[in-house]
């Protein structure tokens, strides 16, 4: 029996005036990446120099302006990586490099002969607050904890008189979220007043979600209540730095942000200690999905994923959020129904307005493709087929065509198993139609109308059963005309077209057309279509009779 009786409920913040539940999220917040130092520390084997140089500048591509590179006072690989930040002026004027430290004199010296040279640095100071850790990891108490917080405040303002660059401090209470919230606005408030407004830069309190112990809800009531009490509230910047224990990551960021929180530390595709770090680009993904302009230049996931997927060597999951190879992708067949309605609904309204069944986003928005965005299996329907068909291959199927194509594909999945790719689907519909050419083969056809007549003649040659036929007939139109020269050779057939549909496969003058011809075998009530592809829309109908003619033969079989 699982032994949940070993656990309790974490508490929550008694919070009714809560109003973060009636906000929407109206911009992008301040984006920090920690992937070179949160998301590094966290990788089997961390990034090399190189590495971590080729994942700094990826970043600042994306149009990241503040990075946390890393604990330059915790290993030489952490601090050679910063000198070579400086010495190759690789730091952008207008981007923030942050770094971060414990609140040890010696690991503060450390780190500020690590950033010398640089013009903007983001002094990341923290400890532990939780009243777990206070308990079994310091054995200190409150005002023992504040003091730790307090002298590294008060090292880093008395050193930064000697640095030539801006300096912004950021204080975390690490272990936020098991931390009293009275003792957390506490030992914020504490660092306030030790910094003293030391520069114009407002101090940043980053409130981590370090472990995620409750619901999403609970944390944006701690956000909220925190930022309500912060002393001069307008000189904070509210930071928060969402982990993912709980499988909730974005959606304690989204609602932290509801909540009053104005930056956002994380990482991309959330890699980071234990289950990861809230993924930045789902979040920001997120907000463009809902017309936000996000503020990073994210168009290109693909490039970002062969670099993430390098450096980090790690791989994106195929159901990760916008970045997961089938995110876009629709096995159901009533999912391929309405993916294949919603697109041809949008191209015929005209709407600047994204609206497509079960695709939040238009892949193509963010560098996927839409070939792959319908995949088909055993399971798919007559919507997926004819999509890829339409999409890939140019040829709108007729609806009533559509099930009886499909029902080739899902035979082809069946016996080859699994997926049945476009490649596959596009010679299964050359061999079920455009191909097939026994017992009847098309060899020769003209026509001519009568002057005085409504009616049409055609002269036509074709191969039945390896033997050569010539015909000739009059009707009223090319297509009974043809109809009647072959019945008059072959007596075993009885048709009557039912239904005929025709397009233009390319444009130009040398644009070719595909006709689609649905008869019946008048003998025995079989239905079926048949397609014809030419240059000359009459040829393609008399090639998709042929076609069909065909196919009723060989249903007879």
């Amino acid at each position: 029996m699982l032994n949940y009786q070993r656990y309790r409920r974490n508490p929550v913040l008694h919070y009714p005036e809560r109003e973060w539940p009636n906000k929407e999220i109206e911009k992008a917040p301040i984006w920090c990446s920690v992937d070179l130092r949160d998301g590094n520390q966290a990788l089997i084997e961390p990034m090399n120099v190189d590495e971590k140089m080729e994942m700094f500048e990826l970043l600042l591509k994306l149009g990241f302006k503040e990075i946390e590179i890393g604990f330059p006072a915790a290993s030489q690989i952490e601090f050679d990586f910063l000198r070579k930040l400086v010495a190759e002026h690789k730091i952008p004027d207008d981007v923030k490099v942050q770094v971060l430290t414990q609140c040890r004199e010696e690991l503060i010296d450390r780190t500020f002969e690590a950033i010398r040279g640089i013009k903007n640095v983001v002094f990341h100071i923290y400890n532990s607050t939780s009243t777990l850790q206070r308990e079994v990891v310091f054995h200190k108490d409150r005002p023992e904890i504040i003091q730790i917080a307090v002298e590294g405040t008060k090292m880093v303002r008395e050193r930064m008189a000697s640095f030539d660059g801006n300096i912004q401090l950021e204080y975390s209470p690490e272990s936020f979220t098991g931390t009293e919230m009275d003792f957390a606005l506490e030992i914020c408030t504490a660092v306030q007043d030790a910094w003293d407004h030391a520069n114009d830069n407002p101090i940043i309190f980053n409130l981590p979600a370090t472990v995620e112990m409750n619901t999403p809800n609970v944390y944006a009531d701690q956000i909220e209540w925190m930022s309500r009490h912060f002393k001069e509230r307008e000189n904070v910047i509210l930071s928060v730095h969402p982990h993912n224990d709980r499988g909730t990551g974005v959606a304690i960021t989204e609602l932290a942000l509801l909540a009053g929180a104005d930056r956002v530390e994380g990482t991309l595709l959330g890699n980071g200690e234990r289950t990861g770090n809230v993924d930045i680009l789902t979040v920001a993904y997120n907000m463009f999905s809902q017309g936000i302009n996000p503020n990073l230049n994210i168009e290109n996931i693909n490039e970002i994923i062969d670099v993430y997927e390098r450096c980090c060597k790690m791989h994106v999951d195929m159901r990760h959020p916008y970045a997961g190879k089938l995110v876009f992708t629709a096995f159901s067949g009533s999912h391929q129904d309405a993916i294949n309605k919603g697109e041809q609904a949008l191209k015929e309204s005209g709407s600047p307005y994204w609206q497509v069944p079960y695709l939040p986003i238009d892949p193509s928005d963010i560098g996927r493709e839409y070939e792959p965005v319908v995949r088909i299996n055993s399971q798919s329907g007559k919507g997926g087929v004819a999509f890829v068909m339409n999409t890939v291959y140019g040829y709108k199927l007729p609806k009533a065509m559509q099930r009886e194509f499909a029902d080739v594909i899902q035979k082809i999945s069946e016996t080859e198993g699994g997926e049945v790719p476009p490649s596959r689907i596009m010679e299964a519909f050359q061999q079920q139609y455009l191909k097939n050419k026994s017992p009847f083969e098309l060899k020769y056809v003209n026509f001519r109308d009568e002057e005085d007549d409504d009616e049409t003649f055609v002269s036509l040659d074709f191969i039945y059963r390896g033997e050569a036929i010539h015909s000739e007939a009059q009707g009223n139109g090319p297509i009974d005309a043809v109809k009647l020269a072959i019945r008059q050779c072959v007596n075993n057939v009885d048709i009557t077209v039912l239904d005929y549909d025709e397009h233009a496969l390319s444009e130009g003058s040398g644009a070719k057309a595909a006709a689609y011809i649905q008869m019946r075998d008048n003998r025995n009530g079989n239905v079926t279509f048949g397609v014809g592809v030419s240059s000359n829309i009459t040829r393609a109908s008399i090639r998709g009779m042929f076609s069909a003619l065909n196919r009723l033969v060989q249903m007879n079989r």
